[in-house]
């Protein structure tokens, strides 16, 4: 069949036989993907996920799933003529996120509960939502690009056009199968133009910020959030050097994170010209903080978990990846397991690599999975994390 008998969807029929669920945050970017396919002639269905109390929520502004936010969603969809719906998913987000979330840093790790809440809640639970309402494919505000590769047949996940708005590496986890039923509209401009739509659209919201915290984390307070949940996070033990030495205590292994320089309360440098020092290893079993020269952080083999590859990942191949979302992608080495794991071997070393952080793998713009940091090495120095 031509292309040219494909609506923007990519389905071969008119835009109003064409049902699309749109996740609606309340936000900016979903409220004006919304809008833009309703403009379109598309049967626009808005669904927005109350995932934690409602009653904590109201209170909370700036995060992405919070009391105002369901509000606003709502008023988008009633302004523009198009059903909406809430949906309480507050167990399934406890279950896939946040308790993980926990479990991670008492485990000495540091969490992106954003990816997993992608990988769950959104991606996996949501989608199915989507199918039982007859949608044919379900939209995003995400800006990232679905690509159409028509010489595989293969819907591709690239980098987004405007790369200080990328969200790619919080999708790495994103299926195959998932991306078949996903569009992200958003994805090749930049969010001067989805505000510019939103000031046509005359929507409630137009002028909302971005969210900036972790939807169920208060004034991004995250070890608040973990010592209500398992107080022993707090519990106090030895801030030890990586040579042995007790140099004082910390306040509960939740207070730091691997690359950690400022607050570990310990004075001094570790030489005679004062250099800082740096948390280098948590050790959860035996509660202590290790710390070291910057040097000691260096790291030049990434060992990943848990990975989702949208390539076949059977052979060595030389990508890009990053290992922090505010990071530059570097130049590696990938070398796949067949037990669904695999070694990353940066070209240069790298420095504050943690574990429960994601290493996203590109190849030039386009994503080809990823995995869990579960430890890292160094190949000179052989300290291992």
């Amino acid at each position: 069949m031509s292309t040219e008998t494909l609506n923007s969807m990519g389905f071969a029929k008119p835009e109003n036989k064409t049902r699309v669920v749109v996740a609606m945050s309340g936000g900016v970017d979903s409220s004006v993907t919304a809008a833009l396919l309703h403009e379109q002639g598309y049967d626009v269905v808005g669904v927005t996920l109350q995932l934690y109390d409602y009653g904590a929520a109201v209170a909370k502004k700036g995060a992405c799933c919070a009391g105002q936010d369901i509000y606003d969603a709502r008023r988008v969809a009633e302004s523009l003529g198009f059903p909406h719906y809430v949906l309480n998913y507050e167990d399934n987000f406890k279950q896939s996120v946040i308790d993980g979330f926990v479990e991670s840093y008492l485990q000495g790790e540091t969490p992106i509960p954003c990816v997993k809440c992608n990988q769950t809640v959104k991606f996996r639970d949501l989608l199915r939502v989507a199918h039982d309402l007859g949608a044919d494919c379900m939209a995003t505000g995400h800006y990232i690009q679905r690509i159409w590769n028509p010489e595989t047949g293969v819907a591709e996940l690239h980098r987004a056009a405007d790369v200080t708005k990328d969200q790619s590496y919080f999708l790495f986890a994103t299926t195959q199968e998932q991306l078949d039923f996903l569009r992200f509209p958003l994805g090749g401009w930049d969010k001067s133009v989805t505000r510019a739509h939103a000031d046509r659209f005359g929507l409630v919201n137009a002028a909302k910020p971005d969210s900036q915290d972790i939807c169920f984390v208060p004034n991004g307070d995250y070890a608040a959030v973990v010592k209500k949940i398992a107080p022993q996070a707090a519990a106090p033990g030895d801030i030890v050097h990586i040579d042995g030495r007790k140099l004082g205590e910390h306040t509960g292994i939740v207070n730091y994170t691997i690359g950690q320089r400022k607050g570990l309360g310990i004075g001094g440098g570790h030489n005679d010209a004062n250099d800082p020092f740096y948390v280098v290893r948590i050790d959860p079993a035996a509660n202590r903080v290790l710390v070291g020269p910057k040097e000691a952080l260096a790291r030049d083999i990434v060992h990943i978990r848990e990975c989702n590859w949208l390539i076949p990942a059977n052979e060595t191949m030389e990508v890009q990846v990053k290992l922090r979302s505010m990071t530059r992608a570097v130049d590696a080495t990938l070398y796949p397991k067949a037990d669904g794991t695999a070694e990353i071997h940066l070209l240069d070393a790298q420095f504050g690599i943690s574990p429960g952080q994601a290493a996203v793998v590109y190849h030039g713009p386009r994503v080809l999975g990823g995995g869990w940091i579960s430890g890292s090495e160094n190949k000179a120095l052989k300290h291992a994390a």
